[in-house]
């Protein structure tokens, strides 16, 4: 009988938990977030994968991908984290000639998992403990703004498998783009729905300010840009995409820190401020945990800038100059954008070259002593080859861009940092840029084949410079330079912006990580 009269209550106790289940949480599901880009990093691999388990990914061109990540992160009712962020990386086979999958997903929403775990089967199978019963409800804003997405990335899967969509300003096609239908149907999607909101929060020079006249000129052509537009910026968040974080990391090291001090503090303390301020007054930031808002710098500090605050660095989109996979760039959220040193403001003057047959010199380059890839460079080849034409300093009298002008290649080797202006200042003057650099990824490669339209040569081969270079035939680099050409709408600088220019690839760029993952907000 005590047996009897102690079992009696659990029984009781097991039925009414198994009844109730556990408490509801809010929930942020950040799905599927997949690699974009082409130049195999192994670092991103781990086992493999069949591209056709893989639903709700924007996909360009038939190339090889690789990181497709689940992130799954519990917030409770303050708003607070409490699960790990947790990352499955895969690498995909070769793209067959099948269009990309953009079913919908029948992915469920996921609750209860507190540990990471490796992959070793396929990413549809659900590692929870249980799943939580959905409750019908009325769609909200959230939802409605997320079907929109789901859409676009149906259009943008079937635009290969269709007819080239006509356009009266321009209509990508050539073998710069990894697949040019996917590209324009993805750009014309985002013109149709694509919205920002720009937090105002925060005062000038550090906030909604930035250099327009220098190397590091895109922090504030683009902060103008975005905030002088009316078709991408809107005021109301509730119908917003993304949020832009509008500071220059350039204007916080001018006024925040103290020169010399070596003291990256106030520069932290300033960006951790901001991001408590704009969490504070606005559910966007702890709704998801950042993965929405991007912050864009072009100085060199950029990436050390984003360590301010964890969830920017890790869920973030971060576009950066700076897109070097050794300090944490990741191509699957991050974007790579041009550094371009803009001396008098405005492109007038800079663009334009002669043809192919009016360039004698095989390969030039000018500069100073920054970084080990340069010291290289100029023991190997500095004034040692008239047809490799290497200086630290231009004899007086010679023009730079006159030298560019003259010259088939335009060696672009990184400094310190990854991002070298020379790769525009080529493109501009139609030289077919020479990537010398370890570790980056250059500009919007999610969408432009560079190898199509430049060399990549590392570091290690910059001995055999002559020999590579001499090995591409007349005719393969007549048709490289043409495609300079014409990637060249690509990164010019307009005042006002203009379709297909710089400052609306950085946005399809920040567009195309947005379509690689949906919230779930829960409340």
């Amino acid at each position: 009988m005590k047996l009897f009269f102690f079992m009696v209550p659990l029984v009781l106790v097991v039925v009414v938990v198994s009844v109730l289940g556990p408490s509801v949480s809010s929930w942020v599901f950040i799905g599927k977030r997949s690699f974009l880009w082409s130049s195999v990093n192994p670092s991103f691999l781990t086992s493999g994968s069949d591209v056709s388990t893989m639903e709700d990914n924007v996909i360009f061109g038939e190339r090889k991908r690789e990181g497709l990540q689940d992130l799954v992160v519990e917030v409770d009712g303050h708003s607070k984290e409490k699960d790990k962020v947790m990352s499955n990386n895969i690498s995909y086979n070769q793209f067959k000639s099948s269009p990309p999958s953009v079913q919908q997903s029948n992915q469920t929403e996921l609750v209860n998992i507190s540990e990471p775990w490796s992959n070793t089967t396929s990413v549809n199978e659900t590692y929870v403990t249980h799943q939580r019963q959905i409750q019908p409800r009325k769609f909200s804003i959230l939802d409605r703004m997320e079907a929109g997405l789901r859409q676009a990335r149906a259009a943008i899967g079937q635009a290969r498998l269709e007819n080239q969509t006509h356009d009266s300003d321009y209509v990508p096609e050539g073998p710069m783009y990894w697949n040019a239908k996917a590209f324009h149907r993805s750009y014309l999607e985002m013109e149709k729905q694509f919205k920002i909101f720009v937090y105002e929060e925060g005062e000038p020079p550090v906030f909604h300010n930035g250099p327009c006249k220098s190397i590091y000129s895109m922090e504030g052509n683009f902060i103008h840009a975005m905030e002088m537009n009316d078709q991408f910026r809107t005021r109301d968040p509730e119908k917003a995409h993304v949020f832009f974080l509008p500071f220059s990391v350039v204007m916080m090291v001018r006024f925040v820190y103290i020169r010399d001090s070596r003291d990256f503090g106030p520069i932290r303390k300033t960006v951790i401020d901001y991001v408590n301020l704009v969490a504070g007054r606005y559910p966007y930031w702890n709704r998801s945990l950042g993965a929405d808002h991007f912050m864009l710098a072009c100085h060199d500090w950029g990436p050390e800038t984003s360590l301010s605050v964890p969830n920017m660095y890790k869920n973030s989109i971060r576009a950066l100059c700076n897109a070097n996979t050794s300090e944490g760039f990741n191509p699957s959220k991050d974007v790579s954008f041009p550094e371009i040193n803009l001396q008098t403001g405005t492109i007038d003057g800079f663009v334009g070259g002669p043809s192919a047959s009016k360039r004698p010199v095989l390969a030039f380059f000018a500069g100073g002593l920054h970084g080990h890839i340069r010291s290289i460079l100029l023991e190997h080849w500095e004034n040692k080859d008239e047809d490799i034409q290497v200086h630290r300093y231009l004899p007086e009298g010679v023009s730079y861009y006159a030298m560019l002008r003259k010259s088939k290649f335009c060696l672009c080797p990184s400094g310190y940092e990854v991002a070298s202006p020379r790769v525009v200042e080529a493109i501009y003057t139609g030289c077919v840029p020479v990537l010398i650099s370890d570790h980056y990824v250059p500009p919007f490669n999610d969408v432009l084949n560079w190898k199509s339209f430049s060399v990549e040569v590392s570091v290690k081969d910059i001995p055999n410079l002559k020999e590579i270079l001499t090995k591409i035939s007349p005719r393969q680099y007549i048709r490289m330079q043409r495609r300079v050409g014409q990637v060249r709408r690509h990164f010019e600088v307009n005042s006002p912006p203009k379709r297909f220019d710089v400052f609306h690839m950085i946005l399809h760029s920040i567009w195309l990580r947005r379509l690689n993952f949906r919230i779930i907000d829960d409340q």
